[in-house]
């Protein structure tokens, strides 16, 4: 028997009772993985879509989880920080199966490594597709002076704009192409989950949203503005009352990703009080 075994499962709460308090015990790091199968035991398996979810835990000789990856199709395989053998051990595992991904993502190393073990085992090429830096909010510094308008709780109203606006924000990214926005909103919807920054007349200039509290961790997403109402202080407002709500609510840490590509998202965020926690990097794959 190897030290170490990487063990796949299609069932969510085998999955969560093995891996759950290993993705707790790093609840910054392990964000994705913590929010993604909450929002599957809430909302179904077929949230995302309507392929199989795919879990797996790598665990050494005495049963201590390692390591854990979900694959919620048509998304990438999202994988927790793994060492490069750990990586070769699982595209092996993978591809021997027949599993294919259209990315990875993981910490910056880590998709790193998969990618390239990856390619081995497949010959598939892997190409960096989008590099993020994952943030933690230290001292929440409020815009000064804040613009104009002021912030809401989006409602039952609001859907249709959040359903445009949604995919717009998945075109700008480059992320969800086709992906049906209904239950994305609908289930933001049920818990407060987007906030609108509005004109004096209500007119909805800005969004940010914020996922359900989790391990003591809420990620802020997605962060949205129109093109032609960009650069006017509405994103870092309504970001930064998002923050402060969660912060409100009890949240440990609040977190957010950003793209790398993006100077101008990075250096917002941080003048808002948000502090690096690590480099992550989703790695596409060729046919």
């Amino acid at each position: 028997m190897r030290p170490e075994t990487w063990q796949l499962t299609d069932d969510l709460d085998d999955f969560l009772a093995r891996a759950g308090g290993f993705l707790r015990s790093r609840p910054a790091p392990h964000t994705v993985p913590l929010t993604v199968t909450d929002t599957l035991r809430r909302h179904g398996l077929h949230y995302y879509g309507r392929g199989a979810p795919l879990f797996g835990t790598l665990t050494a000789a005495d049963g201590t989880v390692l390591a854990a990856l979900t694959h919620t199709p048509p998304h990438g395989l999202c994988l927790t920080p793994v060492t490069p053998e750990q990586a070769e051990a699982l595209a092996e595992r993978l591809a021997g199966l027949g599993h294919r991904f259209p990315e990875v993502s993981a910490e910056r190393d880590s998709a790193a490594a998969f990618a390239a073990a990856w390619r081995r085992r497949t010959g598939r090429e892997a190409t960096v597709h989008r590099r993020q830096r994952l943030y933690r909010l230290g001292e929440l510094t409020p815009p000064e002076p804040a613009p104009e308008g002021r912030p809401r709780i989006a409602g039952a109203a609001d859907r249709e704009l959040l359903l445009r606006w949604f995919g717009e924000f998945a075109q700008a990214v480059g992320e969800g192409a086709g992906r049906d926005a209904g239950p994305w909103a609908d289930a933001r919807l049920s818990y407060g989950g987007i906030t609108l920054w509005e004109a004096a007349d209500g007119t909805p200039l800005a969004m940010a949203g914020a996922t359900r509290e989790i391990a003591g961790q809420v990620r802020v997403a997605p962060v949205y503005t129109p093109a032609a109402l960009r650069g006017r202080g509405y994103a870092g407002a309504v970001t930064a009352e998002v923050s402060r709500a969660a912060r409100a609510a009890g949240a440990a840490e609040v977190l957010l990703f950003t793209d790398l590509a993006n100077p101008t998202s990075n250096a917002l965020y941080q003048r808002l009080g948000y502090r690096e926690v690590a480099d992550f990097a989703v790695w596409a794959f060729g046919d």
